[in-house]
């Protein structure tokens, strides 16, 4: 008797230990199921503006009955990379990128398109349109222009300096806007500049420097809304008090400034719900065989002062 129970035993523990073995193979192998499987690498996840466009996208693929496996490579180019083949490898349906890098990431998405995948790039763009099936970003370039032009309106000089994240061209557009748009007016010049990745903590220390060797600002123009908040940081921390900062994306947290601390100008909002909505509908469009717009521009709005109470100061839009 005893025997059969050992039996017995070793049979119930080989059934549990293959079905682990297959619910292992099943999980990191659904591309040869049924369903579909995307996969999604966004530069980074330390900032809510990825995060929200990740739960829409989440929401259009689950609604399918699909799997979208999210990646972060914590803006490590070679790790984003390393993330696209992994998905090539696992044979996705779809890859949707925001890019680390924009010139970078190009090889690896030529790859994508070699093996059949469907590419869509989200809140930025790459310089090789061919290797994707369709980018969804915000105006970035307008962005910039509705900062200078308020800017413009609301002081008749200023000393400005730029935080940036060059290798993003998303980052690049709004940071050319604005220049652009005060070209031609040079009572608005351009004393410093510096990269920061877009991240707060890394603009605060790139701003303490800014400001310990350029002297004087009026106005700081951030690539997005961390970055400005770090660039504020700075600005207090340095007793500096007559500088204002502007910033784009409209995060709740720069959103609940304005009107209430000085040194807050404005922000131009994106619509990160918009923009994950969109890109998970149209990646389905896509794959029905319907025609879609190789590049989707989503309309941004300048937020200040004057119209805060138009917008929500809790979430997103």
């Amino acid at each position: 008797m005893k025997v059969i129970d050992k039996k017995a035993i070793r049979i119930v523990q080989a059934i549990i230990a293959i079905a682990l073995m297959f619910g292992v193979y099943i999980r990191y192998n659904i591309p040869y199921y049924s369903h579909k499987v995307f996969g999604v690498s966004y530069m980074t996840m330390n900032n809510s503006f990825y995060e929200v466009i990740n739960v829409e996208l989440e929401k259009v693929v689950e609604s399918h009955g699909d799997a979208l496996i999210t990646l972060d490579p914590a803006l490590d180019t070679e790790k984003q990379i390393e993330q696209i083949q992994r998905f090539i490898q696992q044979r996705v349906t779809g890859i949707f990128v925001n890019p680390v890098d924009s010139q970078a990431i190009v090889p690896v998405l030529r790859e994508a398109k070699a093996a059949g995948i469907s590419v869509f790039v989200i809140d930025t763009q790459i310089e090789e349109e061919d290797l994707v099936d369709c980018t969804i970003i915000s105006d970035n370039y307008n962005a910039g222009v509705q900062c200078a032009l308020d800017m413009m309106k609301r002081r008749d000089e200023a000393d400005i300096i730029l935080l940036r994240h060059s290798e993003a061209l998303s980052a690049s557009d709004r940071i050319q806007g604005f220049l652009d748009t005060i070209a031609e007016h040079p009572q608005y010049r351009i004393v410093g500049d510096a990269e920061c990745e877009g991240q707060l903590e890394k603009a605060m220390p790139v701003m303490m420097d800014l400001l310990a060797t350029c002297g004087h600002v009026d106005v700081v123009m951030a690539l997005n809304d961390p970055s400005a908040l770090g660039a504020m940081a700075a600005l207090e921390k340095s007793g500096v008090t007559n500088a204002v900062v502007y910033g784009v994306d409209g995060t709740p947290d720069f959103k609940s400034l304005i009107g209430v601390d000085p040194i807050v100008a404005g922000t131009v909002a994106q619509s990160p719900i918009s923009m994950g909505r969109l890109a998970g509908e149209k990646m389905y469009d896509r794959l029905s065989g319907k025609t879609v717009d190789k590049t989707i521009v989503v309309t941004v709005d300048l937020i200040n002062q004057d119209n805060i109470d138009e917008w929500s100061k809790t979430g997103w839009q």
